[in-house]
C-alpha cells in the first residue's frame, strides 16, 4: 500500500507546523533568558514592623527595657530582641504616659516614635525634634534609657 498524495501532503504540513512551534517555543526562551530579570529590593526600613528593631540598643539593653516592660504587658520572653510583642508593650506605656494615640499593633512607625521621643525628651536628654524619626540623637537617648532599667 503507497502513501496517497493527500497523506503525503498531511504528514509535511504537520511536521513543518511542529517545527515552526518548535522555533517559536525556542525563540520565546531564547528572548526571556536575554530579558533582564527584574530586581525587587526591600528597605530594612520597610521589614521593621515584622521584624527584631532594637533602635541601636545592644542585647543587654534590650533585654533591661523587656524587663521593664514586663509591667505593660510584655510576656515574651526577654531575649534582647525587641520584636512585635515588645514593642506592643512599649506602645501601651507610650498611650499611658506619654500621650500614644494610634493602635498597639508593635510597629515602630512614626507616631511609636514621637512618643518616645517625648518621654526621651523629658527625661534622657533627648534633644532633638518631636518627628517621628529614630536619628542618632533618639537613639542614644534610648539606650539611656534602656541603661537606667
Amino acid at each position: 500500500m503507497r502513501p496517497t498524495i493527500a497523506t503525503r501532503t498531511l504528514v509535511s504540513v504537520t511536521a513543518a507546523v511542529a517545527i515552526a512551534a518548535g522555533g517559536v517555543a525556542g525563540a520565546g526562551a531564547a528572548f526571556a533568558a536575554d530579558a533582564p530579570a527584574a530586581k525587587t529590593t526591600v528597605s530594612s526600613e520597610a521589614v521593621t514592623p515584622l521584624a527584631v528593631n532594637n533602635l541601636g540598643l545592644s542585647t543587654t539593653q534590650a533585654k533591661k527595657l523587656q524587663g521593664g516592660l514586663r509591667g505593660y504587658g510584655y510576656n515574651g520572653s526577654i531575649d534582647g530582641k525587641l520584636g512585635t510583642e515588645s514593642w506592643k508593650a512599649m506602645q501601651r506605656f507610650l498611650e499611658k504616659h506619654w500621650d500614644y494615640n494610634d493602635r498597639i499593633d508593635g510597629v515602630v512607625g512614626p507616631n511609636t516614635i514621637k512618643a518616645l521621643q517625648r518621654n526621651l525628651k523629658k527625661h534622657w536628654k533627648y534633644r532633638g525634634e518631636i518627628d517621628g524619626i529614630a536619628g542618632p540623637g533618639t537613639k542614644a537617648a534610648f539606650k539611656r534609657m534602656a541603661d537606667s532599667y
